[in-house]
């Protein structure tokens, strides 16, 4: 019986490398491609009815079309979130969607991270250390314990957050549509009028979009810093902007944003940016922006690249029966 193939679409060498030595323990063959999934680059799947593509490119229906006229019937996205994918459409196709889990470290470390920085405003200090200017900034920075954290949803990552923040001794508020930790959960409008920092990690749904919009980001305390690990659109861009703007928060740290696609992922530095929204953010000093990068360390790497083989495994042997 020969072996299981998997078509896997852009991804870069590390992840390859990974793939290949992976699919040596599980059996599998791996086929890269090295363009993103898309109606155009189906036909570069024939022969394979599992497929792995990525969070960065968006699924849609004639992409959908497309692979499943070439035999796809299960896609495995290297990402814990499905909104890049037109689900519908795939119900619809009969093709199958799975995702993956990975140790939700690797985002909660840096979430950390994130909150740090942004209390100790090293964006300002690393940028005058750079120019030679070592005087020290004209406000202090603030500690964790002496802060109010609100974590807005609590899934693994949620969770994982919360337990590093028992370290610092903060006062740490929870909400979510469906509480599951060990913490103090009280109703979303009470954690944004309490909390110093509130830091999201909510799935993108259409009932979590713009779960910060303009009328969430007036009721939030005074001063009050936005960390952002999970989906931009859970932000309403335009709103928090304008709270940065005139002084209504305190700060940002955000690791995705709304329109980050065709941006983050690529080198820009001789192309204009065309995203007015993320330039006027990035003009604050106040704000830290990286290009949604939280999930990216070796460990968790390792964990989704061996999900997806098993996960395209388990497909195959419940003869194209959805996995769960």
């Amino acid at each position: 019986m020969g072996k299981t193939g998997i078509a896997i679409y852009d991804c870069d060498e590390h992840e390859a490398h990974l793939f290949r030595t992976f699919a040596a323990q599980y059996g599998v063959e791996p086929t890269f491609i090295a363009s993103a999934a898309s109606a155009e680059s189906a036909a570069l799947a024939s022969g394979h009815r599992a497929v792995s593509v990525n969070h960065k490119t968006e699924i849609t229906h004639a992409t959908l079309r497309a692979l499943k006229a070439y035999g796809v019937a299960y896609i495995c996205t290297r990402s814990v979130g499905c909104d890049h994918i037109d689900l519908e459409a795939a119900e619809k196709l009969g093709i199958a969607i799975g995702n993956v889990a990975y140790s939700p470290a690797s985002v909660a470390d840096y979430t950390l991270m994130l909150m740090l920085m942004a209390i100790r405003h090293a964006r300002s200090v690393l940028r005058r250390a750079d120019i030679h200017h070592y005087r020290l900034c004209a406000v202090p920075g603030r500690e964790l314990r002496d802060m109010t954290v609100g974590i807005v949803g609590t899934g693994r990552i949620g969770q994982a957050v919360i337990d590093r923040l028992r370290g610092f001794g903060c006062r740490i508020l929870a909400y979510d549509f469906c509480p599951r930790a060990e913490a103090e959960y009280v109703t979303l409008d009470e954690l944004l009028r309490q909390s110093d920092i509130v830091s999201l990690h909510m799935p993108l749904r259409a009932d979590t979009h713009h779960l910060l919009d303009a009328k969430r980001i007036r009721g939030m305390k005074r001063g009050a810093i936005v960390i952002n690990t999970a989906r931009g659109p859970l932000i309403d861009t335009p709103a928090l902007v304008q709270a940065l703007e005139e002084g209504r928060l305190g700060g940002a740290a955000l690791d995705v944003i709304e329109g980050e696609e065709g941006i983050f992922y690529r080198d820009c530095t001789d192309r204009p940016i065309r995203h007015p929204l993320l330039l006027r953010l990035q003009a604050l000093p106040n704000v830290i922006i990286s290009p949604h990068t939280a999930f990216y360390t070796e460990h968790a790497l390792r964990d989704i690249v061996e999900a997806t083989i098993r996960n395209c495994l388990a497909f195959e042997r419940a003869k194209g029966e959805l996995v769960t």
